[in-house]
């Protein structure tokens, strides 16, 4: 049997990302939900008070879609990743309530990343590694964006394999995993606690140095610095953007991890060749 030529790997793994994004997106809306129902109920238990009888909200693998408004059921035509959301003219068919532009951006978003990662690493299991990668740092990012929360629950998976996928290795070797992930953690770990110190205000949240630490860990402590500064220029870019366009207020947060996830991403794909032209920019061969 002929090889499949690496075109249609890429439409493959963009077709994939397609219906993962749609996966992601229920993700993004339904684990901070249950999260926050845990602690609640985990509070109630501290306190000693009555067991709180409320149902817990929708799970992420058994509850069926549905219309945030309406409640109603979507179909399986509804669910068509980014073509169900056009069809639709981007409005529930039961309810006509607005659905989101956050269900179809997320899921070209994976299909558009997951094709890149393809093109980039090929048919081999570095591609498949670097899928689960860029999917969950959608889902965070997305789910940061929403609620300034980066959950332990695909933070720290994220953490442990790429420190497992050192030990073959495939990006980077063990020990360089190992220092990535402690250096990425208490670079920003100082960071929070110098900014604390001098205003008295937090600056950024510990799922931000929990994140850097995976990263570290897949790419090693050399890719640290390049992605803090990548992320503090996506950050500046974008925050100033949407001060002087939506006159969005100085003095309220804006979450971090999504510009560390980018910055990641960025440099998980295009580091080497990043490096390469700015040693050749500067003279530094």
């Amino acid at each position: 049997m002929p090889e499949m030529p690496l075109v249609v790997w890429i439409s493959l793994a963009g077709v994939l990302g397609l219906v993962v994004g749609s996966f992601l997106n229920v993700v993004i809306l339904r684990l901070p939900e249950r999260m926050a129902a845990g602690w609640r109920r985990e509070a109630r238990d501290i306190l000693e008070l009555e067991v709180d009888s409320a149902p817990l909200p929708p799970g992420i693998v058994r509850e069926p879609s549905h219309c945030p408004q309406c409640k109603h059921p979507l179909s399986a035509a509804d669910n068509i990743p980014l073509l169900g959301w056009l069809l639709l003219g981007g409005r529930c068919r039961y309810c006509k309530a607005p659905i989101s532009i956050q269900y179809p951006l997320v899921e070209l978003l994976s299909g558009v990343l997951s094709a890149v990662i393809v093109w980039k690493f090929g048919p081999s299991w570095s591609a498949l590694a670097g899928l689960a990668l860029t999917w969950t740092l959608i889902a965070l990012s997305g789910i940061d964006f929403r609620t300034q929360l980066l959950p332990d629950q695909l933070t720290f998976p994220l953490l442990w394999l790429g420190l497992l996928l050192s030990l073959l290795p495939m990006f980077v070797d063990t020990r360089s995993a190992i220092i990535g992930a402690a250096v990425g953690y208490l670079s920003l770990w100082s960071v929070y606690w110098v900014f604390k110190l001098l205003t008295g205000k937090d600056g950024m949240g510990f799922g931000d140095f929990k994140l850097l630490a995976a990263l570290g860990a897949w790419m090693g402590p050399v890719s640290l610095l390049p992605m803090i500064l990548l992320s503090s220029l996506i950050g500046a870019l974008i925050g100033g953007s949407l001060i002087v366009l939506r006159r969005h207020q100085r003095e309220l947060p804006m979450p971090f991890g999504p510009f560390i996830a980018a910055a990641g991403w960025v440099w998980f794909v295009a580091g080497h060749e990043l490096l390469q032209g700015y040693m050749q920019m500067t003279g530094l061969r």
